[in-house]
């Protein structure tokens, strides 16, 4: 782990792979969603970072190991914190993906800094605003969270996050989930909680977005069911859906090999990129 400062906060990043990069790597940056940290993508850190490749995935504003900001965080907040945090690590231009409130954060990365996005992994989450009943609910758990802390509300949605029998047969996958939801700082979720049910609608946007795009849900997800992927997928002009089986709202976890492999294909895909770092001519 290594952490920097950036403007009001302290950061905690890693940062794997690309030994030897010169600024021509490919760079992969991994946003976790809600309520977790940056331990979600430790499996895919541990299969795509290397000689070719360099990742990175950060705590977010509030979670992990990066500071808590008190009150409310929306989703320009956290795509601005990340943009500074590939400025301090000289990245330009990068592969943007994020999970559940990480792919709305890499939705409003797009928004702001179009140029700095290779490409788009859209996994488990959706485009579209918050409803008025969405907000008041959104509030309303956060307010629950100040009160009861963590616990209670990971008990309750582990079988949600999780699949049932997922749960039951991938014993380490449920308690890694149940760990990161309980130590997540109350403070922190709920400050990210109001900033997301104020988030913009994005489903306008994404008939502009000229970057390949993967958009990867777990069939039995019912946060973000596939019937919202099938909303972005069809929406991106060069958009790929892949649809997880037997997994719900976090299939990097529950099926790591399917999903690694569809990652690893999308990847594998891009065209080669000669980048340079921040700051070169």
């Amino acid at each position: 782990m290594s952490t920097t400062t950036l403007h009001d906060i302290t950061v905690a990043y890693d940062d794997a792979g690309g030994e030897g990069d010169t600024g021509a790597a490919d760079v992969l940056v991994l946003v976790h969603g809600h309520p977790f940290d940056r331990s979600m993508w430790r499996p895919q850190i541990e299969t795509f970072a290397g000689p070719g490749r360099r990742v990175i995935a950060a705590d977010l504003r509030g979670y992990g190991g990066t500071t808590v900001v008190p009150g409310k965080t929306t989703l320009t907040t956290f795509a601005r914190d990340i943009a500074a945090l590939l400025d301090r690590l000289g990245v330009e231009r990068a592969v943007l993906g994020g999970l559940s409130m990480g792919g709305q954060i890499v939705l409003e990365f797009h928004r702001l800094f179009p140029e700095r996005v290779r490409a788009l992994v859209l996994a488990d989450t959706f485009a579209a605003a918050e409803t008025e009943a969405g907000k008041v609910a959104r509030r309303a758990m956060a307010d629950r969270l100040l009160r009861e802390g963590m616990g209670p509300y990971a008990d309750e949605v582990l079988t949600r996050m999780v699949a049932p029998r997922n749960a039951e047969e991938l014993p380490a996958v449920a308690e890694h989930v149940r760990d990161m939801m309980r130590g997540a700082p109350p403070e922190g979720a709920a400050a990210a909680l109001r900033g997301r049910a104020e988030r913009p609608d994005y489903v306008g946007m994404l008939g502009q977005v000229a970057v390949p795009a993967l958009v990867v849900v777990g069939s039995e997800d019912t946060y973000t069911p596939v019937a919202d992927a099938r909303v972005m997928s069809e929406g991106i002009p060069d958009a790929t859906l892949a649809v997880v089986e037997g997994a719900a709202h976090l299939p990097n976890l529950e099926r790591r090999a399917e999903f690694d492999a569809v990652l690893g294909a999308f990847l594998d895909s891009l065209p080669p990129l000669a980048s340079r770092a921040v700051g070169e001519d």
